[in-house]
Protein backbone atom coordinates (compact mmCIF):
# COMPACT_ATOMS: atom_id res chain seq x y z
CA UNK A 1 0.00 0.00 0.00
CA UNK A 2 0.96 3.24 -0.80
CA UNK A 3 0.59 7.05 0.75
CA UNK A 4 0.51 8.10 4.31
CA UNK A 5 -1.54 5.58 6.65
CA UNK A 6 -2.06 8.25 9.64
CA UNK A 7 -4.43 10.50 8.09
CA UNK A 8 -7.51 9.90 5.83
CA UNK A 9 -6.58 9.89 2.00
CA UNK A 10 -7.76 12.25 -0.18
CA UNK A 11 -7.88 9.66 -2.99
CA UNK A 12 -8.03 5.72 -2.26
CA UNK A 13 -7.72 2.25 -4.04
CA UNK A 14 -8.69 -1.01 -2.16
CA UNK A 15 -7.73 -3.95 -4.22
CA UNK A 16 -8.77 -2.22 -7.18
CA UNK A 17 -8.78 -4.82 -10.40
CA UNK A 18 -9.89 -3.68 -13.70
CA UNK A 19 -10.95 -6.77 -16.25
CA UNK A 20 -12.33 -6.43 -19.94
CA UNK A 21 -13.62 -8.29 -22.30
CA UNK A 22 -11.10 -10.49 -24.65
CA UNK A 23 -13.28 -10.26 -27.98
CA UNK A 24 -10.88 -12.57 -29.98
CA UNK A 25 -11.21 -15.09 -27.58
CA UNK A 26 -14.78 -14.49 -25.72
CA UNK A 27 -12.84 -14.49 -22.60
CA UNK A 28 -11.50 -11.51 -20.40
CA UNK A 29 -8.08 -9.89 -19.73
CA UNK A 30 -7.12 -7.97 -16.80
CA UNK A 31 -5.60 -4.46 -17.03
CA UNK A 32 -5.19 -3.43 -13.59
CA UNK A 33 -5.03 -6.10 -10.03
CA UNK A 34 -5.23 -5.46 -6.92
CA UNK A 35 -4.19 -2.14 -6.52
CA UNK A 36 -3.58 -0.37 -3.96
CA UNK A 37 -2.58 3.59 -3.46
CA UNK A 38 -3.56 6.23 -0.77
CA UNK A 39 -2.90 9.57 -2.11
CA UNK A 40 -2.77 12.46 0.91
CA UNK A 41 -5.02 15.86 -0.27
CA UNK A 42 -2.32 18.58 -1.70
CA UNK A 43 0.17 15.79 -3.10
CA UNK A 44 1.50 15.71 -6.61
CA UNK A 45 1.76 12.04 -7.71
CA UNK A 46 3.08 10.94 -11.00
CA UNK A 47 2.82 7.26 -12.20
CA UNK A 48 5.09 5.78 -15.00
CA UNK A 49 4.68 2.60 -16.38
CA UNK A 50 5.10 0.53 -20.07
CA UNK A 51 2.59 0.84 -22.27
CA UNK A 52 -0.47 -1.34 -22.00
CA UNK A 53 0.22 -1.01 -18.85
CA UNK A 54 -3.48 0.55 -17.48
CA UNK A 55 -2.04 3.66 -16.55
CA UNK A 56 -5.53 5.26 -18.62
CA UNK A 57 -7.57 2.32 -17.27
CA UNK A 58 -6.58 3.72 -13.45
CA UNK A 59 -7.62 7.52 -13.94
CA UNK A 60 -10.63 6.38 -15.71
CA UNK A 61 -11.49 4.58 -12.52
CA UNK A 62 -10.70 7.59 -10.23
CA UNK A 63 -12.09 10.05 -12.47
CA UNK A 64 -16.03 7.54 -12.64
CA UNK A 65 -15.48 7.01 -16.20
CA UNK A 66 -15.96 3.61 -15.58
CA UNK A 67 -16.38 1.36 -12.86
CA UNK A 68 -13.89 -1.43 -11.38
CA UNK A 69 -14.59 -5.53 -11.79
CA UNK A 70 -13.46 -5.69 -8.43
CA UNK A 71 -12.56 -3.51 -5.23
CA UNK A 72 -13.24 0.06 -3.77
CA UNK A 73 -12.09 3.84 -4.65
CA UNK A 74 -12.88 6.41 -2.69
CA UNK A 75 -12.36 10.62 -2.15
CA UNK A 76 -12.51 11.85 1.21
CA UNK A 77 -14.01 8.09 2.13
CA UNK A 78 -17.00 8.77 -0.06
CA UNK A 79 -17.28 5.68 -2.78
CA UNK A 80 -16.88 7.04 -5.67
CA UNK A 81 -20.10 6.02 -8.33
CA UNK A 82 -19.20 8.46 -11.65
CA UNK A 83 -18.05 11.57 -12.96
CA UNK A 84 -18.00 14.51 -10.89
CA UNK A 85 -17.38 18.31 -10.69
CA UNK A 86 -15.02 17.30 -7.63
CA UNK A 87 -12.69 15.85 -10.40
CA UNK A 88 -11.28 17.29 -13.14
CA UNK A 89 -9.49 16.36 -16.21
CA UNK A 90 -7.15 17.18 -18.65
CA UNK A 91 -6.43 14.87 -21.95
CA UNK A 92 -3.56 14.36 -24.77
CA UNK A 93 -6.02 16.06 -26.58
CA UNK A 94 -7.08 19.73 -25.65
CA UNK A 95 -11.04 18.78 -26.33
CA UNK A 96 -11.85 21.97 -26.69
CA UNK A 97 -14.99 23.71 -28.01
CA UNK A 98 -13.57 25.52 -31.79
CA UNK A 99 -16.71 27.40 -31.56
CA UNK A 100 -15.90 28.97 -27.83
CA UNK A 101 -13.09 31.73 -27.27
CA UNK A 102 -10.47 31.04 -24.83
CA UNK A 103 -12.53 32.28 -21.85
CA UNK A 104 -15.45 30.97 -23.41
CA UNK A 105 -14.29 27.34 -23.27
CA UNK A 106 -12.75 28.04 -19.40
CA UNK A 107 -16.22 29.10 -18.99
CA UNK A 108 -17.81 26.04 -19.63
CA UNK A 109 -17.25 23.96 -16.61
CA UNK A 110 -18.20 27.16 -13.95
CA UNK A 111 -22.03 27.09 -16.35
CA UNK A 112 -22.22 23.27 -15.42
CA UNK A 113 -22.22 24.34 -11.95
CA UNK A 114 -24.34 27.13 -11.90
CA UNK A 115 -22.19 30.11 -11.78
CA UNK A 116 -23.31 33.30 -12.85
CA UNK A 117 -22.18 35.18 -15.85
CA UNK A 118 -20.14 37.95 -13.78
CA UNK A 119 -18.19 35.39 -11.52
CA UNK A 120 -17.69 33.09 -14.38
CA UNK A 121 -15.94 35.68 -16.11
CA UNK A 122 -13.79 36.99 -12.95
CA UNK A 123 -12.86 33.07 -12.46
CA UNK A 124 -11.67 32.18 -15.96
CA UNK A 125 -9.71 35.55 -16.77
CA UNK A 126 -8.35 34.71 -13.07
CA UNK A 127 -7.06 30.98 -14.14
CA UNK A 128 -6.03 32.48 -17.95
CA UNK A 129 -4.05 35.08 -16.21
CA UNK A 130 -2.53 32.02 -13.61
CA UNK A 131 -1.69 29.47 -17.27
CA UNK A 132 -0.14 32.99 -18.95
CA UNK A 133 -3.01 33.42 -21.61
CA UNK A 134 -4.84 36.47 -20.18
CA UNK A 135 -4.12 38.38 -23.48
CA UNK A 136 -5.38 35.61 -25.35
CA UNK A 137 -8.79 35.54 -23.90
CA UNK A 138 -11.04 35.78 -26.94
CA UNK A 139 -8.85 34.21 -29.15
CA UNK A 140 -10.57 30.82 -30.91
CA UNK A 141 -8.94 27.55 -30.60
CA UNK A 142 -7.53 27.64 -34.40
CA UNK A 143 -6.09 31.12 -33.39
CA UNK A 144 -3.96 29.44 -30.49
CA UNK A 145 -0.54 26.98 -30.92
CA UNK A 146 -1.06 23.71 -29.52
CA UNK A 147 0.90 24.75 -26.13
CA UNK A 148 -1.93 27.36 -25.59
CA UNK A 149 -5.08 25.00 -26.11
CA UNK A 150 -3.43 22.92 -23.47
CA UNK A 151 -2.97 25.66 -21.36
CA UNK A 152 -6.64 26.47 -22.13
CA UNK A 153 -7.39 22.94 -21.20
CA UNK A 154 -5.59 22.92 -18.27
CA UNK A 155 -7.12 26.64 -17.22
CA UNK A 156 -10.77 25.16 -17.94
CA UNK A 157 -10.34 22.35 -15.50
CA UNK A 158 -8.93 24.82 -12.78
CA UNK A 159 -11.67 27.20 -12.56
CA UNK A 160 -14.13 25.04 -11.18
CA UNK A 161 -11.62 24.46 -8.24
CA UNK A 162 -11.77 20.77 -8.58
CA UNK A 163 -10.58 19.16 -5.33
CA UNK A 164 -8.73 16.17 -7.53
CA UNK A 165 -6.94 17.11 -11.29
CA UNK A 166 -6.27 14.06 -13.43
CA UNK A 167 -4.37 14.83 -16.16
CA UNK A 168 -3.51 11.64 -19.11
CA UNK A 169 -0.08 12.58 -20.27
CA UNK A 170 -1.38 15.98 -21.85
CA UNK A 171 2.18 17.06 -22.69
CA UNK A 172 2.89 14.06 -25.07
CA UNK A 173 1.81 15.60 -28.01
CA UNK A 174 3.63 19.24 -27.57
CA UNK A 175 7.20 20.00 -28.68
CA UNK A 176 10.05 19.07 -26.44
CA UNK A 177 10.78 22.92 -25.65
CA UNK A 178 6.79 24.02 -24.99
CA UNK A 179 6.14 21.05 -22.99
CA UNK A 180 9.42 22.00 -20.37
CA UNK A 181 7.81 25.31 -20.75
CA UNK A 182 4.58 23.79 -19.27
CA UNK A 183 6.10 21.95 -16.79
CA UNK A 184 7.49 24.34 -15.09
CA UNK A 185 4.00 26.97 -15.06
CA UNK A 186 2.41 23.25 -13.83
CA UNK A 187 4.70 22.61 -10.66
CA UNK A 188 4.53 26.11 -10.14
CA UNK A 189 0.54 26.28 -9.94
CA UNK A 190 1.03 22.94 -8.05
CA UNK A 191 3.24 24.78 -5.45
CA UNK A 192 0.41 27.38 -5.28
CA UNK A 193 -2.70 25.68 -4.77
CA UNK A 194 -4.04 22.88 -2.68
CA UNK A 195 -5.36 20.88 -5.55
CA UNK A 196 -4.42 16.98 -5.53
CA UNK A 197 -2.65 15.70 -8.58
CA UNK A 198 -2.68 12.65 -10.39
CA UNK A 199 -0.17 12.77 -13.89
CA UNK A 200 0.05 9.98 -16.19
CA UNK A 201 3.41 10.19 -18.38
CA UNK A 202 5.49 8.03 -19.86
CA UNK A 203 8.77 10.04 -19.82
CA UNK A 204 10.34 9.41 -16.25
CA UNK A 205 12.16 12.59 -16.36
CA UNK A 206 8.51 14.65 -16.83
CA UNK A 207 7.59 12.53 -13.69
CA UNK A 208 10.58 13.42 -11.49
CA UNK A 209 10.27 17.04 -12.51
CA UNK A 210 6.57 17.14 -11.42
CA UNK A 211 5.72 15.15 -9.14
CA UNK A 212 6.05 14.81 -5.43
CA UNK A 213 6.41 11.23 -5.39
CA UNK A 214 6.24 8.48 -8.49
CA UNK A 215 4.49 5.47 -8.78
CA UNK A 216 6.16 2.73 -10.75
CA UNK A 217 3.65 -0.25 -12.53
CA UNK A 218 4.50 -3.17 -13.83
CA UNK A 219 3.42 -4.66 -16.79
CA UNK A 220 0.17 -5.86 -17.48
CA UNK A 221 -1.78 -6.90 -15.68
CA UNK A 222 -1.08 -3.06 -14.02
CA UNK A 223 0.66 -3.23 -10.24
CA UNK A 224 1.79 -0.80 -8.27
CA UNK A 225 5.54 -2.21 -8.19
CA UNK A 226 7.19 0.48 -6.13
CA UNK A 227 6.57 4.58 -4.55
CA UNK A 228 9.42 6.90 -5.00
CA UNK A 229 9.17 9.74 -2.91
CA UNK A 230 11.03 13.08 -4.78
CA UNK A 231 12.12 16.23 -3.25
CA UNK A 232 14.46 18.38 -5.53
CA UNK A 233 13.90 21.94 -3.11
CA UNK A 234 13.13 24.95 -4.47
CA UNK A 235 13.55 24.86 -8.03
CA UNK A 236 13.53 28.13 -9.72
CA UNK A 237 14.00 29.01 -13.95
CA UNK A 238 17.65 29.85 -13.61
CA UNK A 239 18.62 26.12 -12.12
CA UNK A 240 18.84 23.33 -14.38
CA UNK A 241 17.43 20.65 -12.08
CA UNK A 242 17.42 17.70 -14.14
CA UNK A 243 21.23 18.01 -14.00
CA UNK A 244 21.64 18.01 -10.23
CA UNK A 245 22.97 14.60 -8.62
CA UNK A 246 19.27 14.28 -6.87
CA UNK A 247 17.76 14.41 -10.20
CA UNK A 248 20.22 11.78 -11.62
CA UNK A 249 19.66 9.35 -8.68
CA UNK A 250 15.91 9.26 -8.93
CA UNK A 251 16.27 8.66 -12.84
CA UNK A 252 18.57 6.24 -12.59
CA UNK A 253 16.93 4.32 -9.57
CA UNK A 254 13.02 4.47 -11.47
CA UNK A 255 14.51 3.39 -14.59
CA UNK A 256 16.29 0.44 -13.09
CA UNK A 257 12.83 -0.17 -11.44
CA UNK A 258 11.24 0.26 -14.59
CA UNK A 259 13.45 -1.50 -17.04
CA UNK A 260 12.48 -5.64 -16.67
CA UNK A 261 8.47 -4.49 -16.98
CA UNK A 262 9.45 -2.29 -20.28
CA UNK A 263 11.36 -5.05 -21.43
CA UNK A 264 8.30 -7.68 -20.47
CA UNK A 265 5.55 -5.52 -22.12
CA UNK A 266 7.44 -4.99 -25.69
CA UNK A 267 8.44 -8.56 -25.75
CA UNK A 268 4.94 -9.26 -25.81
CA UNK A 269 3.68 -7.16 -27.96
CA UNK A 270 6.51 -7.42 -30.27
CA UNK A 271 7.37 -3.53 -29.59
CA UNK A 272 11.05 -2.39 -29.18
CA UNK A 273 13.28 -2.31 -26.39
CA UNK A 274 14.84 0.67 -24.61
CA UNK A 275 14.46 3.51 -23.20
CA UNK A 276 12.01 4.75 -26.13
CA UNK A 277 9.33 2.12 -24.91
CA UNK A 278 8.36 4.94 -21.60
CA UNK A 279 7.89 7.83 -23.98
Amino acid sequence: MTGTPDVQPKISLRGVTKSFPDREGGGAFTALHDIDIDVASGEFVTIVGPSGCGKTTLLDLVGGLTEPTSGELRIDGRPITGPGLDRGIVFQQYALFPWRTAQGNVEFGLEAKGVGRRERARRAREVLSLVGLEAFADRYPHELSGGMKQRVAIARSLAYEPEVLLMDEPFAALDAQTREQLQVELRSIGQRLSTTVLFITHGIEEAIFLGQRVLIMTSRPGQIKESVAVDLGEVDTTTDVRSSPEFVAHRHRIWESLHDEVLRSTVLAGGPTGTEATR
